[in-house]
């Protein structure tokens, strides 16, 4: 493998909004080629919350897993609540080891950063050796450092970049007949 291509990526400098968004759209672009597993965070659809958490919807299932308590209407407090991420690592977990080329993990947040949510997710992936695109807020990026900075890159919100790092990636991390695969699709 080429030591050089850094197989662990997460988009930086974007909201979190647009961070999923761009890994949706990644997903989309690239599923056709790529057996893809992970979860990317979707809306609560609450009016009037002060706090954004919302679900993780799996890219394999689509069951989503929801990541919130209802405080109510006009609750200025952080609704945040990780058992839904705890689950969702699980099943992470079980596409992993079912067979994937790819992990995309929503974020690594708050969560995270206490060790929690979907963090057993990110070590699954990564014992497993299979790479992994995520994303990161300037607020968590000292504890995403300090979790995988000498194996990961960071990358612009560019569907572009996001898309170069993968077709590296995938030429020097996947199995030859998986590489044929995805270059394929490259050229599509």
């Amino acid at each position: 493998m080429d030591q050089a291509v850094k197989t662990i990526a997460v988009v930086q400098g974007a909201s979190s909004t647009a961070a999923q968004d761009l890994l949706r759209d990644f997903v989309a672009r690239w599923r056709p080629s790529t057996r893809i597993a992970g979860v990317i965070e979707e809306s609560h659809g609450l009016a009037n919350r002060a706090c954004s958490a919302g679900r993780l919807q799996s890219l394999i299932s689509g069951v989503s897993y929801p990541i919130f308590q209802d405080l109510g209407e006009g609750s200025s407090a952080c609704h945040l609540e990780g058992s839904g991420a705890i689950t969702a690592s699980e099943a992470v977990r079980q596409d992993i080891v079912a067979g994937c080329d790819l992990v995309v993990l929503s974020k690594f947040g708050k969560l995270e950063a206490a060790r929690e949510g979907l963090n057993a997710a990110f070590r699954y992936a990564i014992e497993a050796g299979v790479p992994i695109l995520s994303a990161v807020s300037p607020k968590f990026q000292d504890a995403w450092d300090r979790f995988a900075a000498p194996l990961s890159v960071g990358l612009p919100a560019d569907a572009d970049a996001l898309d170069q790092w993968w077709r590296q990636v995938s030429r020097s991390a996947l199995p030859p007949d998986r590489q044929a695969s995805v270059a394929g699709h490259a050229k599509a």
